[in-house]
């Protein structure tokens, strides 16, 4: 079960990636370019914010209750901070996601509650860009990281 969360979570974060960098993308041209809010842009944000709640969830899960790491972690904390590895796996890669989904509803909430297209979009940009920028800080890219 472990692995098949694994999978899962490792291969949804390059969908997710893509994914958002349209968003993104499209935030900033409708933002700057003072564009028309479209069903497109509603749906594919839409679709982002569901999928990272998803990997959220998976996340979660492998963080939690499946995890060896974790579980390894959990059993002497005071020695997991030593270990970069398991302190990675601990402490910061949950704590920037945490955050960077925390800035994705915000700014997901702040663009759905916006009277023009032009605030949409503005949220959008800044809230998803801060975002991104942390999780990139935290992804395992790393081959030595990469499935695990």
């Amino acid at each position: 079960m472990y692995e098949s969360f694994l999978f899962i979570h490792s291969y949804l974060r390059w969908i997710i990636l893509v994914l958002m960098l349209v968003v993104i993308a499209k935030s900033y041209m409708g933002w700057l370019g003072s564009k028309e809010y479209l069903k497109f842009d509603e749906t594919s944000s839409k679709i982002f914010q569901n999928l990272i709640r998803l990997q959220f969830v998976i996340g979660l899960a492998l963080y939690l209750f499946l995890s060896p790491l974790t579980e390894a972690a959990f059993a002497d904390f005071g020695a997991a901070m030593k270990n970069a590895d398991l302190r990675y796996w601990a402490v910061e890669h949950i704590f920037a996601m945490f955050v960077a989904i925390a800035l994705i509803e915000i700014g997901g909430s702040k663009a759905k509650k916006a009277s023009t297209a032009v605030s949409k979009f503005k949220f959008q940009a800044i809230f998803f860009t801060i975002a991104l920028l942390i999780m990139l800080s935290r992804i395992p890219l790393d081959a030595e990281r990469l499935f695990r």
